[in-house]
């Protein structure tokens, strides 16, 4: 697993930016249907550590972080709660699509 460190001088509302963009333009659409709603309803609300948190998911790459959500390999213990919660929230959107 790696992890993408905000830069010193990145201001609060330039790491949001900047992961709500990375959210919507992963490299595989389904990924940024996944990320980037849930993006949109959520990183506003997130506190450091799960900023943090999402900032190393996001620098996943797409396969793993699809096999993690549709539970065909085990996430990384550090992520696999959160990716539950993205989970549930994508599951719920398309139910109400």
């Amino acid at each position: 697993m790696t992890g993408e460190k905000p830069s010193l001088g990145e201001t609060s509302e330039a790491r949001l930016k900047r992961m709500s963009m990375r959210s919507w333009r992963r490299g595989t659409k389904e990924m940024d249907l996944v990320l980037g709603p849930w993006s949109d309803a959520n990183l506003a609300q997130l506190d450091e550590a799960r900023l943090s948190l999402y900032d190393t998911l996001l620098a996943e790459n797409d396969q793993d972080l699809m096999a993690w959500l549709l539970g065909q390999t085990p996430a990384p213990a550090p992520l696999a709660g959160f990716l539950a919660e993205i989970c549930d929230f994508a599951k719920a959107r398309l139910r109400g699509a």
